[in-house]
């Protein structure tokens, strides 16, 4: 429910299932934006590095 005053929007109610689906929704989105600034600052490993690591730890 939106509610206005003067016909600007001053107020959003909503059901305690949709703000917690809002709340997982924005936790996901703030991961992958954390995600994307370490890929842009260099800070990634390729995949075949990080699995020949993975196989090496296993014997």
């Amino acid at each position: 429910m939106l509610i206005t005053q003067n016909g600007e929007a001053k107020l959003v109610v909503m059901d305690v299932k949709s703000f917690e689906e809002q709340e997982e929704t924005l936790a996901l989105l703030k991961i992958l934006a954390l995600g994307n600034r370490e890929i842009e600052q260099g800070k990634y490993r390729d995949a075949e590095e990080v699995f020949a690591d993975l196989d090496t730890a296993d014997h």
